[in-house]
């Protein structure tokens, strides 16, 4: 038997193939209602289901706590409906502005920053900050979740109340856990200055003020007292409150400290522990969130491809992914822990029992590898472990392009041809709208992947 073939008759008789799906994202801001219009009908002859939409916390909410607007989504929404569209809305608890390809400026809700400082909680506590020093306000740091929790699930609600009569025309909810929408750390955004942007290893993110406490109290936590973590990490602290995350990531790096000494193991699994934490309490919000109103609409969240210096060949070797919170240090990477994605894949693979189910989106499909490059990348590898791990764990898996461009060309799509081969994904969003309805490749490779598939479908 073929390998596809294999692998989508292992997932359908555990229940976990749906029908392929095939959409577009929107333009992060429709400035352009005509030209929207336009595309959108395009969208819908070559066989396009749906259409992912930002719903912008800080575009909507922005007058005030409570005070929403959603003048401009009743107009989107209309759009999408008017072409026969399903709408994919992204609660958008990001910042559009700052990553790559955006072209637009919403910044959060202006007053959420000060909203806690009457409970002692400062802007900087509610912000990221880097090992440089540098504060990212593209989105409310994890270490905060439980303040800012009960205005996500707010925000949810107030959105599922708005939109309750359009349940048939939602085909899937997704959850941003991060920048970009994506679960990951901002640790190659803009507040650092270029200095972690791709190719290099990216920042640690981990040096405010709540996030030192919380390894602190998670290392009391492992090691009880300080003379046995000293045992382990051979060093000679006398208080807990002594510790901190690496003074210089570059050493930290560089030394292999992160794979090689207790410390480096222990930090980088906290770090990593912690982003999966924060994953669960979204998601677990989004389910209360929508536990009444679209409580049949599936959930998704995404995870990033990163995808460059995994061919390094130094202690540098998959530092980004380190840096973002994807992958831990604790165990040797094999297939049997997805190259060290089994722990967020396995995110996704806890709500197996949840009746509306729960997809996990990942991204770089349309990319190669290039181990010699300068970006040292090794991305179509990348989506093949993505693929493998989410197979083995049973988890509903779709697929993006990472950049827009690269549905403008042939062998972007024959990488991703190659991933939907496998048999791993079952879906694809491309990275955008205006990419697949302009008439050029984009457009005809699209269509002749909707089409093979809508075959196979039958």
């Amino acid at each position: 038997m073929p390998l596809r073939l294999f692998w989508f008759a292992l997932l359908f008789y555990s229940g976990l193939v749906s029908a392929f799906t095939a959409n577009v994202m929107a333009p992060l801001q429709v400035t352009d209602r005509v030209e929207f219009q336009r595309q959108l009908a395009i969208a819908r002859q070559i066989g396009v289901d749906g259409v992912s939409v930002d719903i912008w916390w800080g575009l909507v909410e922005k007058a005030g706590d409570q005070q929403f607007d959603w003048r401009y989504y009743d107009a989107i929404f209309s759009d999408i409906r008017a072409a026969e569209l399903k709408i994919i809305p992204i609660m958008a608890f990001h910042q559009c502005g700052g990553n790559v390809g955006d072209d637009c400026d919403i910044p959060l809700p202006p007053w959420i920053w000060q909203h806690y400082q009457q409970q002692g909680v400062t802007d900087a506590e509610l912000q990221y900050q880097s090992e440089f020093g540098n504060r990212s306000i593209e989105t409310v740091a994890l270490w905060a979740d439980q303040w800012v929790l009960p205005q996500y699930i707010e925000f949810m609600q107030a959105f599922a109340s708005q939109y309750a009569a359009l349940a048939a025309d939602i085909s899937e909810i997704n959850i941003s856990m991060g920048p970009a929408g994506e679960l990951r750390y901002p640790s190659y955004n803009s507040h650092d200055g270029g200095r972690t942007a791709y190719p290099s290893r990216g920042g640690f993110q981990a040096y405010s003020k709540l996030a030192i406490s919380d390894f602190r109290a998670a290392m009391q936590h492992k090691y009880q007292t300080i003379a046995e973590l000293n045992q382990s990490w051979q060093t000679n602290f006398s208080a807990f409150s002594q510790l901190s995350p690496p003074l210089d990531g570059d050493t930290f790096i560089a030394s292999g400290a992160a794979y090689n000494s207790a410390y480096g193991r222990d930090f980088i699994d906290w770090y990593h522990t912690a982003l999966l934490a924060h994953g669960k309490r979204m998601m677990d919000a989004a389910l209360t969130a929508f536990s009444n109103k679209l409580a049949a609409i599936e959930l998704g969240f995404k995870i990033p491809g990163i995808h460059w210096k995994i061919a390094a060949t130094d202690y540098s070797q998959r530092s980004a992914e380190l840096a973002a919170g994807l992958i831990t240090t604790t165990t040797p990477f094999s297939t049997d822990n997805g190259f060290g994605y089994a722990g967020i894949v396995s995110l996704a693979a806890g709500y197996a029992e949840e009746p509306r189910g729960v997809v996990l989106h990942f991204t770089a499909l349309e990319m190669d590898d290039k181990p010699s490059g300068t970006g040292q990348s090794m991305a179509k590898t990348l989506v093949r472990w993505l693929g493998a791990e989410a197979a083995r764990q049973q988890v509903v898996l779709k697929g993006e392009n990472a950049l827009a461009g690269g549905v403008t060309t042939r062998q972007g799509w024959d990488n991703i041809d190659a991933a939907f081969r496998r048999g791993h994904y079952q879906g694809m969003t491309v990275l955008r709208l205006a990419q697949v309805t302009d008439g050029g490749i984009g457009q005809r490779r699209y269509q002749q992947l909707i089409e093979r598939y809508r075959r196979q479908d039958q």
